[in-house]
């Protein structure tokens, strides 16, 4: 195995509070309706970007658009902590050696915004985001770019995500999948499509890479 490479929201950081808080927000600034946690989810796949070009009856995009990445900076640092036993694993992983990537449904720029407050940002071999793809999981593009960029087989990787979208992408490009359950906020409670793998627990991670 020389890869490891990460879905992000929900996996690497628990950023779905503040993804919910900024598009919350411009729904109501914009359309003046209160959307669920359960409904923002259920628009993912695309980057913010996309879903509020495809979600927003109200025609001024770019306005929403700007709002959204404003809330999620604003209130980045107060609902997005940093996790010691995330920094424990990505540390690990760079000592034994393995190649890190992230393959994210997220638009680079918020991306960027959460690396840097999480202070991941040089952690990291390979970065795919959701405006790198023109087909979001789970189409596998953005994983078969990532091991493309990486120069390695899809049998040397393993992917691991909290989503069903994850675990078909991964399951398409032909690696190990890895569903995890380990941060307060993740996106699947069932898995629809069954992982190779379920982890509910980091230590249980970093303990079968050293067998």
């Amino acid at each position: 195995m020389k890869a490891i490479i990460f879905d992000f929201d929900g996996t690497l950081a628990d950023t779905l509070p503040v993804c919910f808080y900024a598009f919350q927000a411009v729904f109501k600034d914009f359309d003046n309706i209160e959307v669920t946690t359960d409904e923002i989810k259920a628009m993912f796949g695309p980057s913010e970007t996309g879903i509020i070009k495809q979600n927003l009856m109200d025609s001024n995009h770019d306005k929403a658009i700007e709002l959204y990445y404003e809330k999620y900076s604003e209130k980045h640092k107060e609902l997005v902590l940093e996790n010691e036993e995330i920094n424990d694993l990505l540390l690990f992983l760079k000592r034994e050696g393995y190649k890190l990537g992230i393959v994210t449904g997220k638009a680079s720029r918020s991306l960027l915004i959460s690396l840097d407050c999480l202070k991941m940002n040089d952690l990291f071999d390979v970065i795919i985001t959701g405006d790198d793809v023109s087909r979001p999981k789970p189409h596998p593009e953005g994983l078969n770019k990532a091991l493309a960029q990486l120069n390695i087989k899809n049998i040397e990787a393993i992917f691991l995500g909290d989503s069903d979208a994850d675990i078909l992408a991964g399951k398409q490009a032909n690696v190990h999948t890895i569903g995890v359950q380990w941060l307060p906020n993740y996106q699947t409670v069932e898995f629809g499509v069954q992982p190779d793998q379920i982890l509910s627990n980091i230590n249980e991670f970093m303990e079968a890479l050293k067998i």
